[in-house]
């Protein structure tokens, strides 16, 4: 293929790339780019060709983990993330046998559980271990 072909090609991954954004085609305009170059250099279809795919795919799986990583589509951060860690104060008794306790952090109060099972008195401060849904998982501070 000519050079010109090639650059066609990459264009309209370009283009479908921006249409998507997901990331599923940049990967292809890239190896399209570097076939491209190589056409200035060889008339062979076949070297074109293992040139796009093995810079496609080498470009596939060595950079689009890392590029998810810091792209997660979809992915919204909330605030509950910066809860785990964080201190709280029980404003009802804490019994995982009996299905009662809350505690209050940052203004708002939470169905509250014991991690370790024991019983938490209200006025009492406690570290948040984890949130599991719309309850957080507490241990009694020391």
């Amino acid at each position: 293929m000519s050079t010109s072909t090639w650059l066609i090609i990459a264009a309209i991954l370009i283009v479908m790339e921006i249409i998507s954004i997901g990331l599923t085609s940049i990967w292809f305009a890239f190896g399209a780019f570097a076939a491209a170059i190589v056409s200035c250099f060889t008339d062979s279809m076949v070297i074109e060709l293992l040139v796009f795919i093995i810079v496609s795919i080498v470009l596939w799986v060595f950079t689009r983990p890392i590029a998810m990583k810091y792209l997660k589509p979809g992915t919204e951060k909330t605030n509950v993330e910066t809860l785990p860690g964080s201190v709280a104060i029980v404003t009802e008794k804490i019994d995982n046998l009996k299905g009662t306790g809350a505690a209050r952090i940052n203004g708002l109060e939470w169905t509250a559980r014991s991690s370790d099972n024991s019983i938490i008195e209200p006025g009492e401060t406690v570290t948040i271990n984890e949130v599991s849904g719309v309850k957080l998982l507490v241990t009694k501070q020391a």
